[in-house]
């Protein structure tokens, strides 16, 4: 077993989402064209493609609370995608979330975060979507909401209350490398619409660093999206900032390793990067504070003795002996960097159980870096093991080697192994906390 760590409104708002297309021009340094750099940076193809399709045609399918919606074309077709779109168009619909013909879009479209992006950079994107690349003749799929609830007029006042009204502006007292990574991480990167919790109106309860919401950690998609401030136990408190692009920049570090949609983050955008974005962004997300205080963790090899000795009685040691162990080691420490440690490993750590009972269940998605696949991955057990023995399995790596975390029930296993049917037509949405 290979556990691996990371890694709207109309009433009631969407899924955010990640899809499995990768871009087809896989090259070896960040793109030389500015338009195509902000696209990577932006992750633009992993919601504007559907598995297998063309990259930007739309297609993909993202649930709701109000039925499945599908992602738009956004290539310069003048049919079927953007290509009619005038840059004032192209500039309200990623800015404001307003379509060419007036309708809003739905919030699954990260503009609250795109917001924040200068006009410098609009005009590139938009330079870059009708020049560079390729028309596709697609036409964008209907949702599936019914028709009395399809009205949008309520996301104009969704609109108003949560998303900024100007491009995000460099903060005095801070130097150009922190200002770049609050720039590109709460504006092109939208990393809080996947790590931030959501409020009652199912908005982003912090938009930057002004709160300790921010980047605090959210579930979605039957995932937990961790904790991104400097909490010791179960955020980057005990990462570097070369942790931190190591892990962006090839989907691994010292001792952990990407899981669940950032897979697909890495798949597409991040490697793409040029270090001294990457850089900035761990530079801005090191000054981020813990939002409250924690021990850290300390290792107790207790676990590793009893395990080598075959002396280790508790519930789910058998399983971990049987298929973990060969992967992730008697002692929890994985091999770096093929096999993330389990031993200290911030998601293991965290109080939400929800991305460990998901890898146990499903394993993981290929990380594909550049062209190159990772020579390991995570294994389903949805199969071999019942959820009392997931339970046993997680609950005890939780508990080992000093991890101190809570326990789980099969009652938890069985609800995330439901919602997570493959065989199921159902469209997991995003859960708010």
């Amino acid at each position: 077993m290979t556990i691996i760590s990371k890694g709207l409104c109309c009433g009631v708002l969407l899924a955010l989402c990640a899809a499995g297309t990768s871009w087809a021009d896989e090259t070896t340094s960040p793109p030389s064209n500015t338009g195509e750099y902000l696209a990577r940076a932006g992750d633009c193809v992993s919601c504007h493609s559907a598995p297998g399709g063309k990259a930007f045609a739309g297609g993909l399918k993202m649930g709701s609370p109000l039925g499945n919606i599908y992602s738009t074309n956004i290539t310069p077709d003048p049919e079927t995608g953007i290509g009619g779109y005038s840059l004032q168009d192209f500039d309200r619909a990623v800015r404001s979330g307003i379509a060419k013909d007036g309708h809003r879009l739905y919030p699954a479209m990260p503009y609250p975060s795109y917001a924040k992006l200068t006009d410098a950079n609009v005009k590139a994107l938009y330079d870059f979507f009708m020049k560079e690349v390729p028309a596709v003749d697609q036409a964008n799929r209907p949702n599936e909401i019914p028709s009395y609830l399809s009205f949008r007029w309520p996301l104009a006042i969704w609109s108003l209350l949560f998303t900024p009204s100007s491009s995000y502006v460099n903060k005095s007292g801070h130097d150009a490398d922190w200002n770049r990574g609050a720039y590109l991480v709460q504006g092109l990167g939208h990393c809080g619409a996947c790590h931030t919790p959501r409020g009652i109106a199912f908005q982003e309860k912090a938009l930057d660093d002004g709160s300790a919401d921010y980047l605090s950690g959210a579930e979605l998609d039957a995932w937990y999206a961790p904790d991104l401030r400097g909490d010791l136990r179960t955020g980057l408190g005990g990462w570097s900032k070369e942790d931190i692009v190591d892990f962006l920049k090839g989907g691994h570090n010292k001792g952990e390793a990407v899981f669940g949609s950032m897979i697909d983050v890495v798949n597409n955008s991040t490697p793409y990067m040029s270090d001294s974005d990457l850089n900035a962004i761990a530079v801005y997300l090191k000054s981020l504070p813990a939002t409250a205080a924690q021990p850290a963790y300390g290792y107790d090899d207790a676990t590793t003795t009893a395990l080598r000795g075959g002396h280790a009685t508790q519930p789910g040691a058998a399983t971990y002996t049987g298929v973990c162990w060969a992967c992730h080691g008697y002692d929890g420490k994985g091999f770096s960097p093929y096999t993330p440690a389990l031993a200290g490993n911030p998601v293991l750590l965290d109080n939400d159980p929800s991305s460990l009972i998901n890898l146990v269940l499903n394993g993981s998605n290929p990380l594909v870096v550049k062209g190159t696949p990772d020579a390991y991955r995570m294994p389903q057990f949805r199969q071999q093991l019942s959820d009392q023995q997931i339970a046993e399995v997680v609950t005890f790596i939780r508990n080992g080697w000093g991890n101190q975390a809570p326990a789980i029930t099969a009652a938890d296993v069985a609800k995330l192994r439901k919602s997570t049917d493959p065989t199921s037509d159902q469209v997991i949405i995003l859960k708010m906390r």
